[in-house]
């Protein structure tokens, strides 16, 4: 498992470009997301996971944190990825094609869910299984919601991707539903947990799917993440 980690730090380039430069990146970044997207595969058990093709970057966090919505105002799609206001419907790991360049993976919310504790079970297995021997896997985007900052779930789910050394950074979502004051605190602490955490990318992005807030800096961070596709890594 340790190429997870290693394929996601390569994926950091920290040298500081030209103006020109920037720009010409965040334009890649603008037209590889508003590529073609589609789903491609649901598995709702081991067995119904797709081949490992493209370079994949998964999607968690709590029930409800805003993971479909995200994908869909990242993609500038409306109903891409279903969105629901009750937490724990996404009952599937949904494989959505981004332009035959990268795939992004919506995973169940871990946490309160509107479903039969066995069912809960299941998919936790599904997805621990998935997040910890998934070869494909580049980045976790691990979903905190701006109002509450890091639960006791997210930090089980730190640890465990640390200790399978899958590369994983931390996005705020629902920026836009406190105040700047607030949002910088939030960022502030979280930041300092996630620098505790070896497998922890280093930037921290706090996002809105709402009012496009942060949008532009997470399609940035993730598009060089494609560059394994044409190296044939995976």
């Amino acid at each position: 498992m340790g190429d997870h980690e290693a394929h996601g730090g390569q994926g950091l380039n920290t040298a500081t470009g030209t103006g020109t430069d920037d720009a010409a990146a965040a334009e890649a970044a603008r037209r590889l997301f508003a590529a073609e997207c589609r789903f491609v595969a649901g598995a709702a058990r081991l067995a119904q996971l797709p081949e490992p093709g493209l370079p994949e970057i998964a999607f968690a966090g709590r029930s409800n944190v805003g993971k479909s919505s995200l994908i869909n105002a990242l993609t500038g799609r409306r109903q891409l990825a279903i969105v629901s206001v009750t937490p724990g419907r996404t009952r599937q790991i949904n494989f959505f094609d981004l332009g035959g360049r990268l795939t992004l993976v919506d995973l169940p919310g871990y946490g309160y869910a509107a479903a039969a504790k066995a069912a809960i079970a299941e998919w936790t297995e599904l997805v621990d299984r998935y997040l910890c021997g998934r070869p494909a896997l580049r980045r976790v985007l691990l979903l905190i919601d701006a109002r509450h900052g890091a639960k006791e779930p997210d930090r089980r789910a730190m640890a465990m991707l640390d200790q399978a050394a899958v590369s994983f950074q931390g996005v705020l979502t629902k920026a836009d539903k406190v105040s700047a004051s607030e949002l910088t605190r939030v960022r502030a602490a979280l930041a300092a947990e996630l620098a505790g955490h070896p497998a922890a990318h280093p930037q921290l992005l706090a996002t809105s799917a709402r009012d496009g807030a942060g949008l532009a800096d997470l399609r940035a961070a993730l598009a060089p993440l494609t560059l394994w596709a044409a190296d044939g890594g995976g």
